[in-house]
C-alpha cells in the first residue's frame, strides 16, 4: 500500500491530468496555458500530431494542443504506476521534480506519456507542468504480433504435403514474386531495429547491405574494438542480450548477435547488395531502387518507402591534405584499418584525435608499432568510467527497459542540454588530473565543449575520445603527439616539422571522420532530393529535434534512422508506426 507521501504525489499528478483532460476536451487554450510553467515544453511522438515534434512555452503549447484535440480525441488520462511510482526525481538539472508515467487513449490508438511538475513561484507555488511527453503506443487495429498476439496461420502450420517454415522463409526473402513495401539500406543496429519493428507490424520489409555477412559492419572493424558504453543500454528491440554477457561487448560477439537476431526475428536480409541509386514516382508513390552485386549484377525493386540506415558515419571523409602526395608510404582511412598485424616496429602517423584515432594508436602500440597522433583541433577527452557513463544513469534504475526508454525520449532539447551541461562539468571534475597531464604533453583539450560528448555526437558525429588507456599512453610518452600546425610539409618518409625535424612514418592513417548523409543522398538520389530534404542529423534548435531523423522528410517515402543503440531502439518504434500509418492511409508519406 502506498504511503502518505506516495499517495499525495500520485494525487497531485492525477489532479493535473484531470484538469489537462478537461481543458483538452473543450479545446480551452486559456486553461491549458495556465497548466504550464513559463519555461515549459511538450514533446509529442505521433499521439497528438502524427509527428515527432517539440513545442515550448505555455502559449505555444496551449495553441498546439487545442488545435489537435478535435482530430485525435485524446481522453482517459490516468496515472500508471505499474512499473514506476509517481516520484520525486532530478531531471534536466532540476531537483525535486514530480515525475509520473501516465496512459491515455486517442483516436489512432493507446498512448503513454511522462509528466513532470514543478511549483510555479509566480503563481503561489501551484504545481504546473514543466515537461510533458505524449507518445503513441500502437495503432488501433494494427497492433504488433508479439506477446498474446503471437502469429499463427499458414506459414506456421503442419502441412506435410506443402512447404514448411524454412521453405516459406526462403521464398519470402527471395522477392521473386513481389516487391518489398519498405527497403532498408544498411544492416547495422539501425537497420535491424527498424526492420524488426516493421516486420512485427506486418510490413513487408527487406534489408540490403553491401557486406558479405550479416554483422560484418562490426565484424570487419579493427581487431580490438569493444563498445564504449555498457551492455544494458544497448539492447535491440524485443530481444535483450543474454544476462551472462560482458559489461562491454566485443565487436565480434556483437556481430554474431546481429546475425542471430536477423534469423530469430525472421528479417528478410540481402547481403552483398549495394543500393546504388533510385528515383521516386510521385503518381504511383513508389521508388525504383537499383541494387548492385559485387559481380556487377543488378536487381531493381520498387518499394513504397526507403529507410536509410547507413549510420552517422558511413562514407569515409578523405580530406585534401597539402603535400601528403609527397609521402611514399601507405595511406589509409581509419575505417579500413583492421589490426596491427604485420606492423610490429613500424612507424605510423595517425591524423585525427577522435575515438578512432586514439583506438588505432593504442592498438598499434600494444602490438609493437610506434604510433604518433597528429592533432588537428581541440578534442574532448572523457574517461570511459565513470565519466562517459554519466548520461546512462537512468538505465541503472530498477524499472523495465521500456519505461527507461520512455523516460529517455521524454526530455525535450532545452532541459536535455542543461542536463548534459552539468554532466560535462562533472566529468571535467572527475577527469581533472588526466586532462591536466594531457595538456602538459601538448594535447589540446576542447574547453569550449559546454554540453559534453553526447551533444558533439548528435551535432557532428565525433570530436571526442573515451579514454580506455590511450590518453595514459600519451601522458607516458608511449604514443607520440604532434600538432598538425607544427608540420611544415610531408616528405617521402614522414612529416617534416617547422624546425626541420622529420617524424618518420611507414604508414599514414587518416582518422578524419566521415562524409555527411546529405552528400550521400545527393550522390544516390540526386541534388533535387537532397535539397528537398535539407540537413540530416544535427540538432535543429528551432524545431528542437534532430534534423530529419525518424520522421517524415521533404521527400515522400524517404526516411532516416541512425545513432546509438539506445536511440535506434527507441525511435525505430516511432519510425515503424509512421510508415505503417502511411501504408494504411492514416497520414501522407511526406512532410506537409
Amino acid at each position: 500500500m502506498m504511503d502518505t507521501i506516495g499517495e499525495s504525489l500520485s494525487a497531485a499528478a492525477t489532479a493535473w491530468l484531470a484538469k489537462f483532460e478537461n481543458a483538452l476536451s473543450g479545446s480551452d487554450s486559456n486553461t491549458l496555458n495556465a497548466l504550464f510553467l513559463p519555461d515549459s515544453h511538450w514533446r509529442d511522438l505521433l499521439a497528438m500530431t502524427w509527428d515527432v515534434t517539440t513545442v515550448s512555452g505555455p502559449g505555444n503549447i496551449a495553441a498546439a494542443l487545442a488545435g489537435s484535440t478535435g482530430r485525435v480525441s485524446a481522453a482517459n488520462f490516468r496515472v500508471d504506476e505499474t512499473d514506476a511510482p509517481v516520484r520525486m526525481v532530478m531531471r534536466g538539472g532540476k531537483k525535486d521534480v514530480l515525475e509520473a508515467i501516465f496512459r491515455f487513449s486517442a483516436e489512432a490508438g493507446p498512448g503513454q506519456g511522462v509528466l513532470r511538475l514543478l511549483p510555479d513561484a509566480t503563481d503561489g507555488g501551484k504545481l504546473k507542468a514543466w515537461t510533458v511527453l505524449t507518445a503513441l503506443t500502437e495503432i488501433k487495429g494494427h497492433e504488433e504480433t508479439v506477446g498474446t498476439a503471437r502469429p499463427t496461420g499458414e506459414v506456421y502450420s503442419r502441412d506435410f504435403a506443402g512447404p514448411n517454415w524454412l521453405d516459406r522463409r526462403k521464398i519470402a526473402a527471395a522477392y521473386e514474386d513481389r516487391d518489398p513495401e519498405v527497403l532498408i539500406v544498411g544492416g547495422g543496429q539501425a537497420g535491424l531495429g527498424a526492420a524488426a519493428r516493421l516486420t512485427q507490424l506486418g510490413v513487408d520489409t527487406l534489408i540490403v547491405d553491401r557486406e558479405a555477412r550479416v554483422g560484418d559492419n562490426w565484424r570487419k572493424r579493427y581487431h580490438a574494438l569493444v563498445l564504449h558504453n555498457q551492455v544494458h543500454v544497448n539492447h535491440l528491440p524485443y530481444l535483450p542480450f543474454p544476462p551472462n554477457w560482458p559489461t562491454y561487448i566485443p565487436k565480434d560477439k556483437l556481430a554474431n548477435w546481429f546475425e542471430a537476431y536477423a534469423d530469430i526475428m525472421e528479417l528478410n536480409f540481402w547481403t552483398e547488395a549495394e543500393f546504388t541509386g533510385g528515383a521516386y514516382d510521385e503518381d504511383e508513390g513508389r521508388w525504383t531502387a537499383e541494387l548492385t552485386k559485387p559481380d556487377g549484377g543488378k536487381r531493381t525493386v520498387r518499394p513504397r518507402h526507403i529507410v536509410m540506415a547507413t549510420s552517422v558515419s558511413g562514407v569515409p571523409k578523405l580530406p585534401t591534405i597539402p603535400t601528403l602526395e609527397n609521402f611514399k608510404g601507405e595511406v589509409m582511412h581509419s575505417g579500413t584499418y583492421t589490426s596491427a598485424e604485420g606492423r610490429e616496429g613500424s612507424n605510423v602517423l595517425i591524423i585525427g584525435t577522435g575515438t578512432s584515432g586514439h583506438d588505432v594508436a593504442q592498438d598499434l602500440y600494444s602490438n609493437g608499432a610506434h604510433p604518433t597522433l597528429v592533432q588537428r583541433s581541440p578534442t574532448s577527452v572523457i574517461n570511459v568510467e565513470p565519466s562517459a557513463q554519466l548520461p546512462y544513469t537512468l538505465y541503472d534504475e530498477d524499472i523495465t527497459l521500456e519505461t527507461k526508454d520512455l523516460i529517455a525520449a521524454s526530455m525535450p532539447l532545452q532541459p536535455l542540454k542543461e542536463a548534459h551541461r552539468l554532466m560535462a562539468i562533472e566529468s571535467t571534475r572527475l577527469d581533472a588530473d588526466l586532462l591536466e597531464a594531457l595538456e602538459k604533453k601538448g594535447f589540446k583539450i576542447d574547453h569550449d565543449d559546454v554540453y559534453g560528448w553526447q551533444f558533439k555526437f548528435m551535432n557532428r558525429g565525433g570530436g571526442y575520445y573515451f579514454n580506455v588507456g590511450c590518453s595514459d599512453l600519451i601522458v607516458d610518452g608511449k604514443v607520440g603527439l604532434i600538432q598538425y600546425d607544427d608540420i611544415e610539409t610531408f616528405v617521402a618518409d614522414g612529416a617534416q616539422l617547422h624546425d626541420g625535424t622529420v617524424i618518420p612514418a611507414d604508414t599514414v592513417i587518416l582518422a578524419t571522420g566521415y562524409r555527411t548523409q546529405e552528400e550521400m543522398i545527393e550522390k544516390l538520389l540526386g541534388k533535387d532530393v537532397a535539397d528537398r530534404i535539407g540537413p540530416i542529423w544535427g540538432w535543429n534548435e528551432d524545431a528542437q529535434e534532430l534534423n530529419n531523423m525518424w520522421m517524415r522528410t521533404g521527400q515522400p517515402g524517404l526516411w532516416f534512422i541512425a545513432g546509438s543503440f539506445a536511440q535506434c531502439r527507441i525511435y525505430s518504434k516511432y519510425l515503424g508506426l509512421q510508415i505503417k500509418a502511411c501504408l494504411e492511409g492514416l497520414m501522407p508519406a511526406g512532410r506537409p
